[in-house]
């Protein structure tokens, strides 16, 4: 299963390193291949160093794409991750 969602970076500090260490933390039980699309680049959102690369800023749109058997429950753990700033709120 291939999935594919836009998702808004809120925090006001934009991707850092807390939310970044956030995401590699909820994706490391997870299977499926999980991969950040942030002006034309694409990263393994698994790899902080990746991400913080990414440099989106509070506001960027990020395309999440998630291929694999757990795809759906990854993506919904992912968007609330997002939507509650990776508990920065």
């Amino acid at each position: 299963m291939k999935l594919v969602r836009k998702v808004k970076v809120k925090n006001s500090l934009g991707l850092h390193t807390r939310p970044a260490a956030a995401i590699v933390k909820l994706l490391q039980p997870k299977k499926s291949a999980v991969f950040f699309t942030y002006k034309d680049e694409t990263i393994n959102a698994r790899s902080i160093m990746s991400i913080l690369m990414l440099a989106a800023k509070k506001n960027s749109q990020i395309t999440v794409t998630i291929e694999g058997e757990d795809a759906e429950i990854t993506m919904e753990q992912l968007i609330h991750a997002f939507d509650l700033e990776f508990g920065e709120k």
